[in-house]
């Protein structure tokens, strides 16, 4: 996750104190890893895992997914953790969930892309014309939650709306349509 050619070991090792004292992970602690360099193509097992265990401590395996591609590891959180049907501002639930993973993001350097994305369900009212407009609010709502709220740096953080166009899974049933109504928390590689 921490991939650099020079190592600033001073910021080095307050980020693998943060996420050890977040994850109370024995790895993040341990003094003999302090000279490696993270990096998600290297060492993905580090942050991936320990965001897994995090999801599985708490139970949000049908919530939160984890996928891992080129462009980093994605958080998938489900809209039914994050907004009401059709609406774009944050639940009071997902409030502490969002907390909780914003301490790992502030901890690691690396860009993060926030992605609102609808199922393909037409919505049309006065706050939102369509499912562009929901996509949009759920991921800029998102990013000014951690930002505004929790302290997370303006500068690495991006807001993109997929609107439907970018599914996880069909929208043939309602089953498989909630999985396409989520915000991606991407840790984009270096």
């Amino acid at each position: 996750m921490y991939a650099i050619s020079n190592v600033d070991s001073a910021k080095y090792e307050k980020m693998m104190e943060n996420m050890g004292q977040f994850f109370g992970n024995e790895y993040f602690a341990n003094p003999e890893f302090k000279s490696e360099m993270l990096d998600l193509s290297d060492d993905k097992y580090t942050l991936k895992t320990s965001l897994q265990n995090y999801i599985d401590e708490f139970e949000f395996a049908n919530n939160i997914r984890l996928t891992e591609n080129d462009r980093g590891i994605t958080i998938s959180i489900m809209d039914n953790i994050l907004f009401e049907s059709g609406k774009a501002d944050l639940s009071e639930m997902s409030k502490p969930i969002l907390t909780k993973m914003t301490q790992l993001l502030k901890a690691i350097p690396n860009d993060i892309r926030i992605e609102g994305h609808t199922d393909n369900i037409p919505i049309s009212n006065e706050e939102f014309p369509s499912n562009w407009h929901l996509s949009i609010a759920r991921a800029t709502n998102t990013a000014y939650f951690l930002m505004n709220n929790l302290g997370l740096n303006q500068e690495r953080v991006s807001v993109v709306g997929n609107s439907e166009f970018k599914p996880i899974a069909d929208n043939d049933s309602p089953e498989t349509r909630s999985l396409n109504r989520r915000v991606d928390i991407v840790i984009l590689n270096k």
